[in-house]
């Protein structure tokens, strides 16, 4: 009988940016007391913005560095390299090459995700899978990676403030027991056109007078549901959790998207789920979009607060697109 394979979490690692901009210096920045919304409804103090000369792909590889060198393992050994990231190097190749190069990953295989914010998780469930189906595919390596700082108008005190710069990765490992249990994705495609980059692609080629009018940085173009990820969130979880014999009761600890600090308070008291049993980064890290869910699980972990062998953990990420993913753990 074929002995069963399953797809253990075995190391994090997270990178930050050295550069820090509190909620007073934007306040200075723009002339209005800012933080005085920011803070209480959001739940940022100050963020971290890459340097000048740094990239995603810069970003990526520090905290991959970290992850690999917890699981004691060399980037050759490395069967596959995912890179979940909505700002790109380029638009093409991925960024998982170049961080492949930077590396020094040879033998990986690589490839981008990219649905906003929700691809880190996504990238678990799919990096599971190939351990969970392939024999070759030992060691899987997810790095969310977040340079959005490249993407802002800084003449918009509303992105400019909550977005930020980070990377938190992850080394998939086969095992002989749980590891992964499960997961779900979702989206509603009717949010395509709500929040995004939209110049640079085939949609919007960039053209001078796109440029001038400062078009190819990121665009708040609608207004999202305040309760769309309160009321999202929920269900997701529940579904999640009871498809793999679980009860929301159950779980000992689960890591969100870092958007808002009040969403996760509320959606952890709509689970009956004590806030012990989460953590948070958006307040001394800011929003790190596809990296912030890998950045709050090590920051958990190196905090000697986060799961332990043997906890149920959860996962739920959403972003723009409206795009969404679960995923549940043994760990």
């Amino acid at each position: 009988m074929k002995k069963a394979r399953y797809a253990k979490i075995v190391a994090t690692g997270h990178y930050v940016p050295e550069k820090t901009v509190t909620n007073a210096e934007m306040d200075q920045r723009y002339g209005q007391p800012l933080s005085a919304w920011i803070e209480p409804n959001i739940g940022i103090k100050e963020r971290h913005f890459a340097a000048i000369n740094e990239t995603t792909s810069d970003l990526a590889v520090q905290a991959a560095r970290r992850a690999l060198a917890k699981a004691n393992i060399r980037p050759e050994d490395l069967a596959l390299l995912i890179v979940a990231t909505d700002t790109p190097d380029y638009i093409s190749p991925a960024t998982a090459s170049v961080v492949q190069y930077k590396l020094g990953a040879k033998r990986a295989g690589v490839f981008d995700i990219n649905n906003a914010c929700a691809a880190f998780v996504s990238g678990l469930i799919i990096g599971s899978k190939f351990i969970t189906t392939e024999p070759h595919y030992n060691n899987v390596l997810v790095v969310g990676a977040y340079g959005m700082s490249k993407f802002i108008n800084w003449d918009d005190y509303k992105t400019a403030t909550i977005f930020a710069d980070g990377a938190g990765a992850a080394v998939l490992q086969a095992a002989d027991s749980p590891g992964f249990l499960g997961s779900k994705m979702q989206a509603d495609g009717s949010y395509h056109d709500y929040m995004g980059i939209y110049v640079g692609g085939a949609y919007k080629p960039p053209t001078a007078d796109l440029i001038e009018k400062k078009e190819q940085y990121l665009v708040i173009a609608k207004r999202f549901p305040p309760d769309l990820n309160a009321t999202q969130w929920p269900p997701l979880i529940r579904s999640v959790v009871d498809e793999v014999g679980h009860k929301v009761s159950e779980i000992d600890r689960v890591y969100f998207t870092q958007i808002n600090l009040n969403t996760i308070k509320e959606v952890m008291k709509t689970l009956g789920l004590p806030l012990e049993k989460t953590h948070w980064i958006m307040d001394k890290w800011g929003y790190t979009g596809s990296a912030c869910v890998a950045m709050a699980l090590d920051d958990h972990i190196e905090q000697e607060r986060g799961p332990k062998p043997g906890d149920l953990v959860v996962f739920c990420a959403s972003g723009g697109g409206y795009a969404m993913a679960a995923a549940a753990f043994i760990w």
